[in-house]
């Protein structure tokens, strides 16, 4: 990994309980309220949890849902580590309404009975990632230290074939100023270019990291190697990121 510094409505759980490196966790299906409507989520927690634990926020892209085996590991990883992770699925593919979504979660978290934050990181994957950096944005800007930390997995800088699309998607990112920022992203990643990135973090005012997966794709498949492989590569560069800045 290199570095580049420069009101709780609630629904009674489902539980589904889990081993995982000889350590226990849970998994509770919610239903969060947005607007007039409600999204699906599902909180994975550490056996040992406590109040005003470490939660990790995680949302998918434009396609698929929170069941997808990277968040799905990842979550799992992050709660055999200590840290409780909040899945949610959001199918819009309309940029304000999905920060509108991420933003209700947010709020439906923090005033959570059992699970509201002592330390928040915000992440998603693609379309998720860019959310996820947007909504912290709007966070810092009322209270600096509101999150401790954006995960961005596979962040989408351009749009294939529109290279100029990279300096509306950085926007955010240029704004933060705080909260430390990692991406991970495949060198094969057509949509997002090494140097571009590179630059980006460059300009950046927040401290930054990325863990380039090899030749990997968006959507961090490498040819050869088994999707298992990959997440055994990369949730221990998160996890020890996520544990250094809580």
């Amino acid at each position: 990994m290199s570095t580049c510094e420069k009101p709780g409505h609630f629904r009674a759980p489902c539980f589904n309980h889990t081993t995982i490196s000889n350590m226990e966790f849970s998994e509770e299906n919610v239903r969060i309220p947005f607007e007039q409507k409600e999204l699906d989520g599902v909180f994975t927690v550490p056996a040992d949890v406590t109040a005003g634990c470490t939660v990790m926020v995680l949302t998918h892209g434009a396609g698929g849902d929170m069941h997808i085996k990277q968040l799905e590991s990842l979550a799992h990883a992050l709660a055999s580590s200590g840290v409780l992770c909040l899945r949610f699925t959001c199918k819009a593919v309309n940029f304000p309404y999905r920060i509108r979504a991420y933003s209700a979660v947010i709020n439906y978290l923090k005033t959570h009975e059992r699970y509201a934050p002592n330390s928040l990181f915000l992440g998603g994957r693609s379309m998720g990632a860019r959310t996820a950096v947007a909504v912290c944005k709007r966070m810092c800007d009322s209270q600096k230290d509101a999150v401790q930390g954006v995960l961005c997995l596979s962040f989408p800088m351009t749009v294939p074939g529109k290279p100029q699309t990279y300096v509306e998607r950085s926007h955010d990112l240029l704004a933060l100023s705080q909260p430390s920022v990692l991406f991970v992203s495949g060198t094969a990643d057509n949509m997002c270019e090494q140097s571009l990135l590179q630059s980006i973090m460059h300009a950046m005012k927040s401290p930054s990291a990325v863990h380039w997966v090899k030749d990997a794709n968006h959507g961090l498949t490498v040819r050869g190697r088994t999707e298992e492989s990959v997440l055994e590569e990369v949730n221990p560069q998160i996890i020890s990121w996520v544990l250094q800045h809580k």
